[in-house]
């Protein structure tokens, strides 16, 4: 580790008191490391996979980013990650229901499958070896063991990219973040996803069930991540409106626009203000 005082070990000595001389030496030092490093004129942006949503977000996502989706449980959000899927090819992390009746929904929506590899996470937590319902949910040993199966798929996932683009959908992450661990097993599972995310270079979606979740794990999460989605389900006079907010892109500015959207054959976006 760098510190002041190793570093002005091995530098010439300046004038001046003892701790100004180590602190201009220090910042010499960082500046120089700084100096080597090489900046990207602009982000390279992956298709979501929806294009009215990749033109309002400017050409889509930054590479390497980690998503939030903070969905209203009743507004059937969880449709974009299905077409999210039509991207590129996607490592899709069940947690909620079993992966045959989450293809079975994709496939009645028209999406075309064959892109997806599911990766059943709610079939090793609520079943045993012997097929059968298991009662041990809720054991804080069983729910740290189901992190240690996530990580290390994700992990291997990472080895086996070989530098292909690929989308990483966990659905839902509220289930890891409710399970009776301690708090510190979620924030390594979310910085080996964060690193994961990164080392490959592919964009990865997080579902979350708004006020399912700890609220001060809530913060912790939507403060690491790169990107933050939140769908609403509004009840007008004669009608339902869903609408969808995106408040934060690193490594872009985000807009300031409400998204109208409904769920027909996939996502439809309002684009009523575009051709405005």
């Amino acid at each position: 580790m760098l510190t002041s005082k190793s570093y002005a070990a091995n530098s010439v000595m300046q004038e001046g008191p003892a701790g100004e001389q180590e602190d201009v030496l220090l910042y010499d030092s960082l500046k120089k490391q700084a100096s080597s490093v090489t900046y990207l004129d602009e982000p390279v942006l992956l298709s979501t996979g929806i294009s009215v949503l990749d033109r309002n977000l400017g050409g889509g996502l930054p590479a390497g980013s980690v998503s939030y989706f903070s969905a209203d449980p009743r507004s059937m959000s969880e449709v974009f990650l299905y077409q999210f899927t039509q991207s590129r090819r996607t490592f899709y992390f069940t947690t909620g229901r079993r992966p045959k009746f989450v293809l079975r929904d994709i496939i009645n929506l028209g999406f075309d499958p064959s892109n997806i590899i599911f990766v059943d996470v709610y079939s090793e937590y609520y079943f045993n070896s012997c097929g059968e319902l298991s009662e041990n949910v809720g054991n804080e040993y069983i729910d740290s063991k189901i992190i240690e199966f996530t990580e290390y798929n994700l992990r291997n996932i990472a080895n086996d990219s070989d530098g292909e683009e690929v989308n990483l959908v966990i659905d839902s992450f509220s289930f890891f973040m409710n399970l009776h661990i301690n708090p510190g097993l979620i924030r390594q599972l979310t910085n080996v996803i964060y690193e994961v995310t990164k080392e490959m270079q592919c964009l990865t979606y997080l579902y979350g069930h708004k006020g399912t979740t700890p609220e001060r794990i809530d913060n912790e999460v939507f403060a690491t991540v790169d990107v933050i989605f939140e769908s609403s389900l509004e009840t007008g006079s004669d009608k339902l409106v869903s609408k969808l907010a995106i408040p934060k892109i690193r490594g872009m500015v985000p807009s300031a626009d409400i998204i109208k959207f409904k769920i027909g054959e996939g996502v439809q976006i309002d684009t009523s203000r575009d051709i405005a």
